[in-house]
């Protein structure tokens, strides 16, 4: 920690922050991000036509 003396003879202390990690995208997330849009839309379609049938 880095410390400093205030007017005063106060003390403050600041903290260390970690540093950044830049995490870069891959392309196999996007594809992923794709099946599982579809998989819903067609989970959702057949919860319709089920509706549909039901009543």
């Amino acid at each position: 920690m880095q410390v400093t003396e205030e007017e005063g003879g106060r003390l403050n202390a600041f903290a260390r922050e970690p540093r950044m990690e830049v995490i870069a995208e891959k392309g196999s997330s996007n594809a992923n991000t794709r099946l599982l849009l579809i998989g819903g839309a067609l989970l959702v379609t057949c919860l319709i036509i089920v509706r549909i049938a039901i009543s």
